[in-house]
């Protein structure tokens, strides 16, 4: 039996990263410039470890400038968003709990768009400015969709909280815009998701944050898998209930912040990613973060694919092809646990 289950992971494990690599393969090569696949090993070995074979200059600026970190990028905000989802909705117990839903991208992106108004957003440390911005209007929304939802965090009233809050940051966010009309374009059209013009500076600042969640994630994964049976068995079995759902939820609104900070509100991936992969192998959090991750992964790199290949040369927000995807998926989520709302 527990070779059939180890099997059954191994199977799914091994083609959920070659669909992984296959979509990684595909967004570098794919664009504007049509690439060949041995070119591209070519620059990435002339840039890591500095192999002497003659690469396209051509190429190499395309690959290694702009498309790489775009590419990765948009495989480690996926990565982010679908992690932040599954922490959600492990410590709330709730199935459409999500950074997104409940408002708390929208607190981000408030934090963020004052920080950037404020002038401060050059190099790295304008760049923790605004994450750091970011986070503090995460934390606010967070913490005013509770005092809304009150302490059972009922499907039906935590909706509703992250509704009135994403209302109430959405209309903060539009006067903002409104006070600055010359930037009013292009913080709209970051705000609906973009990882165009991103460098690898970006992948920098968030790399950290993600290392330290995931790590976290990981050895809390026990107190996961006992919360979604109870928050009082788990205190039984001499879990600290509140302290380890303070820290996972600051690490996960952390994490949204940042994403928010560097690609704009992208929605439906935390809540989308998880269910799916639950649906697949269970809801034991060992398997779950993992997978979820590298499905998250997977899932950006190919819709950023989309939104800057559907109507080339023009660019679709990323967030709009998401929407496009997650939007009818959340949908049956939705309508099949309506007898528990």
């Amino acid at each position: 039996m527990r070779r059939q289950y180890n099997k059954k992971h191994l199977y799914i494990g091994g083609g959920m990263f070659l669909c992984f690599l296959f979509t990684f393969i595909l967004a570098v090569t794919v664009g504007s410039l049509k690439i060949p696949i041995p070119e591209i090993w070519r620059v990435i070995g002339h840039h890591t470890i500095g192999f002497p074979n003659q690469v396209d200059p051509m190429s190499d600026a395309v690959l290694w400038s702009l498309r790489f970190p775009r590419v990765l990028l948009a495989m480690v905000v996926g990565a982010s968003l679908a992690l932040g989802g599954v922490l959600y909705q492990g410590v709330l117990r709730n199935p459409l709990a999500d950074p997104y839903i409940l408002g708390v991208s929208s607190g981000s992106a408030t934090g963020a768009i004052i920080a950037i108004l404020s002038g401060i957003g050059a190099g790295i440390w304008g760049m923790w400015f605004i994450s750091l911005s970011a986070f503090i209007g995460a934390f606010i929304a967070t913490v005013s969709v509770f005092i809304l939802a009150g302490r059972e965090l009922r499907t039906n009233t935590l909706i509703l909280a992250g509704v009135v809050i994403h209302a109430l940051f959405g209309a903060i966010i539009t006067f903002l815009l409104s006070m600055s009309v010359e930037q009013m374009s292009r913080i709209q059209y970051w705000l609906m998701g973009s990882f165009s013009l991103r460098e690898w500076a970006h992948i920098w600042v968030l790399i950290p944050v993600i290392v330290v969640v995931m790590a976290v994630a990981w050895f809390t994964q026990r107190e996961l898998n006992l919360f979604a049976v109870n928050a009082r068995t788990a205190a039984h079995v001499g879990v600290s209930v509140k302290k380890t759902r303070f820290l996972l939820l600051i690490l996960a609104s952390f994490l949204t912040a940042i994403v928010v900070s560097i690609s704009g509100m992208i929605g439906f991936v935390g809540i989308v990613i998880p269910h799916l992969i639950r649906m697949i192998i269970g809801a034991n959090h060992r398997f779950l973060i993992p997978y979820s991750i590298l499905a998250g992964a997977t899932f950006m790199m190919l819709s950023d694919l989309l939104a800057r290949t559907l109507l080339e040369p023009r660019e679709l927000p990323v967030g709009v092809i998401t929407a496009f995807l997650g939007a009818p998926i959340f949908s049956y989520f939705l309508y099949k646990w309506r007898r528990n709302l």
